[in-house]
């Protein structure tokens, strides 16, 4: 078992949809050095290839150790097969279309995760519309017609707990009863430390606080990424001007942080930050990424950057008056600093 989120209804992608057939190139950023690598993206499946490949299927939030195992064997069964590799996967999360209210926080953007598929080696990435259509599809539907005939798969790769189609009715067995025109290999349980690597468990560890635990889970610092916004300039005004990052969706962790931001420049940059919806400033408020780079002062709007959380401080807290939260800032640059100085 690598996914926990592997639990998948699937099928076609309603013809009204505009399908798009795309190449991104991709910068990723390991440590203080990046690499330029590129993955082919396809949405839906009208442009599937007319070659056979070899194929793992889920959603991959985070791509943790259990997931880049998975990839690892894809990549290496390709190799062997002369096929291609690729991944399919679904936007939104089905959990996030059944149950959106009660869905967990996403570990990773879509293009989070095409960027670690381009590094680890997939050479096509099938991200699929999840929606009514989708969930209706029965078990065998999605065998023959996705799988079989527009996907034209030789081996598949699925975790030994995957299941798919309406009502959640197809499993590893029936994958291989099916198995004419493929084969079928299941990948057993990655654990770290006699823990199961899942997206669940990444997931309570960010929650917990407890960064050293995910990114073990992970196999890096967490870290999420974005462009830099225009904010209020609040930050700038008490003396701590930050880069915000507007998010989308509930992030998985939430606090003061030391971090580490790559995107502006060669060498990555310490910083501490804010996650979170600002409860001195603002009510009901979005949550927002605020990042207060040490020594660094440029305009970076528009500048994508990415930002690994090293070290959680403390939770987020509200102040009386905004004299109280400069003093605060002020402790937690200074811990942020002590962090990096005595950090090994």
């Amino acid at each position: 078992m690598v996914a926990s989120d592997n639990h998948i209804g699937a099928g076609p992608r309603p013809k009204a949809q505009v399908k798009l057939r795309f190449i991104k190139a991709f910068r990723l950023f390991s440590g203080s050095r990046s690499r330029q690598s590129s993955v082919q993206v396809i949405r839906g499946f009208s442009q599937a290839g007319h070659d056979r490949i070899a194929l793992t299927i889920g959603n991959f939030d985070g791509v943790h150790r259990g997931h880049q195992a998975m990839l690892s064997r894809l990549s290496e069964a390709a190799a062997d097969l002369a096929l291609g590799s690729a991944v399919l996967t679904f936007e939104p999360h089905p959990r996030e279309f059944f149950a959106p209210e009660s869905a967990p926080p996403r570990l990773s953007t879509l293009r989070d995760k095409l960027e670690r598929f381009a590094s680890d080696g997939v050479a096509r990435v099938y991200v699929v519309r999840f929606d009514a259509s989708l969930a209706r599809l029965s078990a065998e539907e999605f065998i023959d017609q996705v799988l079989v005939r527009k996907l034209r798969v030789s081996w598949i790769l699925v975790g030994d707990d995957f299941r798919f189609g309406r009502d959640r009715a197809g499993d590893l067995a029936l994958l291989r009863q099916k198995a004419a025109d493929y084969s079928v290999e299941a990948m057993t349980t990655v654990t770290i430390d006699g823990e199961r690597a899942s997206s669940s468990a990444v997931r309570s560890a960010l929650a917990a606080g407890t960064l050293g635990h995910a990114a073990k889970l992970l196999g890096r610092p967490y870290a999420m990424s974005g462009r830099v916004a225009h904010g209020d300039k609040l930050g700038r005004h008490l003396g701590f001007p930050t880069a915000n990052v507007v998010l989308r969706r509930k992030p998985a962790l939430s606090g003061i942080f030391a971090v580490r931001v790559h995107g502006l420049g060669d060498e990555a940059r310490a910083g501490v930050a804010s996650l979170g919806v600002r409860p001195t400033v603002k009510q009901g408020a979005r949550p927002l990424l605020e990042v207060f780079v040490f020594d660094f002062d440029e305009a970076i709007y528009g500048r994508r950057i990415t930002v690994e959380f090293l070290h959680k401080l403390r939770d987020e807290e509200r102040y009386a008056d905004l004299d109280h939260l400069t003093r605060q800032i002020r402790v937690d640059v200074a811990q942020a600093r002590d962090y990096f100085a005595t950090a090994k």
